[in-house]
């Protein structure tokens, strides 16, 4: 490795041939702002600062370290530092200067150097440098299993200048890496190196509630260990007055609260003890909002599609294919026939969610009807590798909805299984050979979520299989989920528009084996390799359209999971006290950088 990356260092071109400096960059089209804007179009340059805007969180945290993998992480801890560029929400995939000013890279994207602002400055006063840019990215994969997946290939980052930091690449054109390295989150190697009010050494290998610093705007000023976190808005922040922050940032102060149950929760929200709540339960959003502070105008409810319209959702069960039982492709098939979606949109959710049928859906990225034009010669040069439906039928779930229809899928199920080997006896589903009887417990990390899995249960029960649900603790969940201990979980995968590095993530060979990956399904195949490698290169916008939906396609012919259901809109309600720019950004919610409080002085 050291060899490898002193070639690259030999191939660093002389100072007259580096490329020229950028404000901004983007990797869908051109960035929308100019250098020297003055701030982003959505946002109220005029908002005032202050007042407390009380939000909570479900579950429960033990450690202030960003950087880990292990342990339950504090919410909100993004208020606290700062990335070397910052995304604009009305724009898909354009970042601005934030620690760095200024980003540059060469024609086939062999490195990308930043440079960093001379403002940049530590909450103690300190200044940025790039040893901490080196030191975070260094620590961040070494300790850190997703970050070492997600920058596989960076080689290395170097000081290269006072204010400059290189990071070098083991493959070209690749169009996302300056992008991603951008949001990288910057610690203070000082600091961390240094000793704690008691003189102890800190260790940034292990957790810690020691209230970390960082170079953001807030600061963590008090905390109740597992229970209640508030962050404080810094006077002396360096980047108050910077372009890509002018109008955010105005609360006062931001207090979390966690609750162990959502009903609880909720209750607090009703009770005026938190301000702000995105409902995720149709059937709540529906029933649980006729109390008098909505009724009388203190509580504001809006549907907003905004932060839907860039990402991709495939919310769904998966099933773990590291145990063998989910291995066979037409038992992960029978599951998904098992699954009455339009039954529980019905009498759970009043008829306001919509059936996932793509890895990107709601977007222009999903796949759709039979493969054309250059799709369909992607899918051909892997045509002995892919399942054969991917050229014959277009990928639909089942559906439900009545009696009839529902005994149907689970016969067809029930045909599934016995191709793959199980029989019914007495009632059970067992495996032909061992007499095995099959079964699964399902995951979950909240009570919240059984309500919607309960029914399935049902379902699974009626053809013989040992269905069983298990709601645990969140570090319960988050350890057996690291260490895949499960058998079938809940999850939801967000897709930008531009999907890149994170792919292999999400279903790559390489991610399998990997602790902490968010291949959950354990998927492993060479055709989902190599369409996850043509979406990562793709050196046009209709390239990496027609690799992704080739992709998809793959992805839904094998049934990895089975695909749950999403809102349209996020809803939201908030106490009237809290305001919002007239337009929000056309991608997002802004929430809560751009909203303000009304209280405020």
């Amino acid at each position: 490795m050291l060899a490898l990356a002193g070639l690259f260092v030999s191939a660093i071109p002389s100072r007259a041939e580096e490329p020229a400096w950028r404000h901004a960059t983007a990797t869908i089209g051109e960035p929308k702002y100019a250098d020297g804007f003055a701030h982003f179009d959505y946002v109220n340059p005029e908002a005032p600062k202050g007042g407390t805007l009380k939000l909570s969180e479900e579950g429960t945290f033990d450690s202030f370290n960003p950087i880990l993998a292990k342990g339950e992480l504090a919410v909100g801890l993004g208020l606290v530092f700062d990335t070397l560029m910052k995304s604009s929400e009305d724009e898909v995939s354009s970042s601005y200067g934030l620690l760095a000013e200024s980003i540059a890279f060469p024609d086939d994207i062999s490195k990308v150097t930043f440079r960093l602002n001379a403002e940049a400055r530590w909450a103690d006063g300190e200044p940025v440098t790039p040893d901490d840019v080196v030191f975070s990215f260094d620590k961040a994969k070494e300790l850190n299993p997703l970050q070492a997946n997600y920058y596989s290939h960076v080689v290395s980052a170097e000081k290269t200048g006072e204010r400059e930091v290189t990071f070098l690449f083991d493959e070209n054109n690749n169009k996302e890496l300056p992008q991603i390295l951008g949001q990288i989150l910057v610690l203070p190697k000082h600091w961390w190196e240094g000793t704690d009010k008691d003189g102890n050494v800190r260790d940034i290998s292990r957790t810690t509630l020691e209230p970390v610093m960082g170079s953001g705007p807030y600061r963590i000023a008090s905390f109740n260990a597992g229970s209640t976190i508030r962050y404080e808005l810094r006077d002396d922040y360096w980047a108050k007055d910077l372009n890509s922050n002018v109008g955010q940032h105005n609360f006062g102060g931001i207090e979390y609260v966690y609750f162990s149950d959502s009903n609880v929760e909720f209750e607090a929200f009703r009770a005026g003890t938190v301000d702000y709540r995105q409902e995720n339960s149709a059937s709540k959003w529906a029933t649980a909002y006729d109390f008098p502070d909505v009724n009388n105008g203190d509580i504001k409810r809006e549907e907003i599609e905004n932060p839907l319209r860039a990402v991709g959702i495939m919310q769904a069960m998966v099933p773990n294919m590291r145990r063998d039982k989910f291995k066979d492709v037409r038992v992960r098939e029978a599951l998904n026939f098992a699954f009455d979606f339009e039954d529980l949109n019905h009498n759970l959710a009043f008829d306001a969610l919509a059936r996932v049928d793509s890895y990107f859906w709601g977007t222009e990225l999903a796949s759709s009807g039979l493969p054309e034009g250059r799709e369909k010669e992607i899918l051909e040069g892997l045509k002995d590798q892919v399942p054969p439906e991917v050229f014959t039928t277009p990928y639909t779930n089942p559906v439900g909805g009545d009696p009839q229809k529902t005994r149907g899928n689970l016969r067809q199920a029930l045909t599934l299984f016995k191709e793959a080997g199980y029989e019914l006896k007495d009632g059970r589903l067992v495996d032909a050979k061992t007499g095995e009887h099959f079964g699964i417990e399902i995951l979950l990390s909240s009570p919240s979520l059984e309500r919607s899995v309960l029914p399935y249960v049902a379902s699974l029960k009626k053809l013989g299989i040992d269905a069983r649900i298990r709601t645990v603790d969140a570090s319960q969940y988050t350890n057996r989920v690291r260490s895949f201990d499960y058998d079938m979980i809940w999850n939801v995968w967000g897709q930008t528009l531009n999907p890149g590095n994170e792919q292999s993530g999400y279903w790559g060979s390489a991610s399998v084996d990997r602790e902490g990956s968010r291949n959950y399904a354990g998927i492993s195949d060479p055709a989902v390799d190599q369409l996850i490698r043509m979406v990562i290169f793709a050196q046009t916008r209709e390239e990496k359209t027609a690799a992704v939906r080739a992709l998809d396609r793959v992805l839904l012919a094998h049934h990895y999971v089975v695909p749950l259901f999403y809102s349209k809109a996020a809803k939201v309600a908030y106490r009237k006290k809290l305001m919002h720019p007239e337009e929000l950004p056309y991608y997002g919610l802004g929430f809560p950088e751009v909203w303000w409080s009304a209280e405020a002085n």
